[in-house]
C-alpha cells in the first residue's frame, strides 16, 4: 500500500505559462521525492506598464510518501 501527498506550489516565468510548469516540477523534483503527477490549479499574468511582465502558476504536485 503506498501513501501519497499534496503540496501546493507557485511558479513563475517570463516566457509563458508551460515553462511556468516545466520549472515548478523540475524544482520540486530536486525536493520532493517520488513526484507522480501535479495539476494545474490557478493561472495568472502579471502586467507592467501594459505588458505581461509575467506568467504564474499555482499547482498541487502530488508525490509518493516514501516506506
Amino acid at each position: 500500500m503506498s501513501v501519497a501527498r499534496v503540496t501546493e506550489i507557485t511558479s513563475s516565468s517570463k516566457e509563458s505559462f508551460q515553462d511556468a510548469i516545466e520549472q515548478g516540477i523540475a524544482r520540486a523534483s530536486k525536493t520532493l521525492k517520488n513526484v507522480e503527477g501535479a495539476w494545474v490549479q490557478d493561472q495568472k499574468i502579471v502586467v507592467e506598464d501594459g505588458k505581461i511582465a509575467a506568467y504564474r502558476v499555482n499547482m498541487k504536485v502530488t508525490f509518493i510518501l516514501a516506506e
